[in-house]
């Protein structure tokens, strides 16, 4: 077989597309019901004049996609989205493969890099191979975080199956895996999606310099719609620093996808069975913070929460999104994290069908395309995105300027975790973190700040909010959760305010301001916050 570049894979896949036609919070609702989101899709409503279907944006979605194109080599694929990272540029004679190796966009279709690793095998005429590296253990994850990623997967897995791509679930550290599945089976690249955590991308750098020379290895930002390497080759100081610069692109990589198709070359080998309750039984993981009922996993359950909320919530985001006690909210995020679904599909589904809610479809856009990719700029360009040493220079000044101003109430983190302050809003937004495994973007800010002000040290406050982020939210580890908690506790991405004991100039919010905007007691009610006083 001919050896075909990498650079000419999709410098050249540039074709007139054929026959086209081209985070958040849980789920609290007004008098603080209880809405479960499989039952949300299942409701009718009216969409663009006529009823929405069960479903209906399942179907919807597969229809537009066959519209973009018959398959990847039918479209107009932006080749700024990858980077090759290894020497090698060209898929080498004798190989009987291509891997794409799945780590943060746990879905099949709307996955840019699952996309160019068909594109590839296509072009090369390979089987395609779907690898995903399972550590026991990661971070501070529990197993409410591992039963979510490994109930997606196992959609991920059928789906695979049903396309005639392998899904190989590999058990161990990536740079072991990895290497060892290309090695046994000739494998003639790797596609990588992108995640900007020092984590995921030191994996990344293990495996890529654990593979042997000839073996390519592309890497694709399938997870932000303007791809982080091109929106910015520097640290963004905030919001209005970015949001020209992506908006600018969106233009050009805002579109539709097409379809990840029925592959035509079969592998000569099959992917062994996956036993997915022993998986679960074999992590090392707290079992003690396990899954919970108002979140359906994978890709489907995430339509059925987006359909939801362009039926029901959308009309509202805008005004009331700063409401814990309304359900105005997308609640996306955990599907968003786990990359079960894609975020431009999302925008896509919001502008096509939200309309008749211009506000909300502007302010929905505002946080899931300009906020959220300001926090993957954030962790890429800053390495101490979870450290005080990551901080503007004005924040770290005011708060060691305060540091040994009289604290009035000082928490262990156990006493926070188990919700016991002083404070009842506080302890009800703690409970509805670790009971649903979501807590309302409002409270999540006031949350943090009040960690900041009730511990002895600033270096605490932020370890005890993302430690505690981390372990009850679904969307923990995320660079959202940790810009939230450092734009709370360190400024980040915000300004200088009045000064002001403990917080300097930091931002400050208080509970008489939550008054003022909300009806707390409501709140406190439905989750139950008590008053704990020493």
């Amino acid at each position: 077989m001919n050896k075909i570049s990498l650079l000419r894979t999709f410098q050249r896949s540039i074709h007139t597309m054929k026959k086209s036609s081209s985070g958040s919070s849980g789920p609290p609702s007004k008098k603080l019901k209880t809405d479960d989101a499989k039952t949300d899709v299942k409701k009718k409503s009216q969409v663009e004049g006529g009823p929405i279907k069960v479903d209906d944006f399942v179907e919807k979605f597969k229809v537009q996609r066959k519209e973009a194109g018959k398959s990847i080599l039918d479209f107009d694929f932006k080749k700024k989205r990858i980077r090759i990272l290894s020497d090698a540029k060209e898929v080498a004679d004798g190989k009987e493969g291509i891997v794409y190796w799945m780590s943060r966009d746990a879905r099949v279709q709307d996955n840019w890099a699952f996309l160019f690793a068909q594109k590839l095998a296509l072009k090369n005429e390979l089987p395609l191979h779907v690898c995903f590296s399972l550590v026991p253990k990661f971070l501070d994850a529990t197993i409410r975080h591992f039963k979510f990623m490994l109930k997606g997967l196992e959609e991920v897995s059928k789906e695979c199956e049903a396309l005639d791509i392998q899904f190989h679930m590999l058990t161990g550290l990536a740079k072991d895996t990895i290497p060892k599945f290309v090695k046994t089976h000739k494998i003639g690249a790797v596609v990588c999606d992108f995640s900007p955590l020092r984590v995921p991308m030191q994996w990344v750098e293990d495996v890529q310099k654990a593979l042997p020379d000839e073996i390519a290895v592309c890497q694709v930002d399938a997870h932000n719609i303007v791809p982080l390497w091109v929106t910015s080759e520097k640290l963004e100081y905030a919001a209005r620093t970015i949001r020209n610069k992506v908006n600018s692109q969106l233009g050009t990589y805002l579109t539709e996808f097409p379809p990840v198709i029925k592959h035509p070359h079969k592998s000569s080998f099959k992917a062994q069975p996956i036993n997915w309750t022993k998986l679960i039984d074999t992590l090392e993981v707290d079992r003690s913070v396990d899954e919970v009922e108002w979140a359906v996993p994978g890709y489907q359950g995430g339509v059925g929460v987006l359909q939801s909320f362009v039926e029901k919530r959308l009309r509202k985001f805008n005004s009331k999104r700063n409401d814990p006690t309304d359900d105005a909210l997308s609640n996306l995020s955990p599907w968003f994290h786990f990359g079960q679904i894609s975020v431009q599909r999302c925008i896509l589904a919001v502008k096509k069908y939200g309309k008749g809610y211009s506000e909300g479809v502007a302010a929905f856009c505002e946080e899931a395309i300009v906020r959220r990719e300001l926090s993957d700029n954030f962790c890429y360009y800053n390495k101490n995105y979870d450290s005080l040493k990551g901080a503007y220079d004005w924040a770290q000044k005011t708060l060691n300027d305060h540091r040994k101003d009289k604290r009035t109430w000082l928490y262990t983190r156990e006493q926070l975790e188990q919700a016991k302050t002083h404070d009842d809003l506080w302890n009800s937004a703690q409970i509805q973190m670790v009971k649903e495994g979501k807590m309302h973007g409002f409270l999540r800010m006031y949350w943090a700040k009040k960690i900041l002000e009730w511990t002895a040290s600033p270096e605490e406050a932020l370890q005890i909010a993302i430690y505690l982020n981390d372990r009850y939210q679904l969307d923990g580890r995320d660079p959202n959760g940790y810009v939230g908690c450092m734009w709370s506790i360190a400024g980040i991405h915000d300004q200088g305010w009045r000064e002001r004991e403990i917080f300097g100039k930091i931002r400050y919010m208080n509970y008489e301001g939550c008054k003022r905007k909300f009806d707390v007691p409501a709140f406190v009610a439905r989750y139950g916050g008590k008053v704990h006083r020493k």
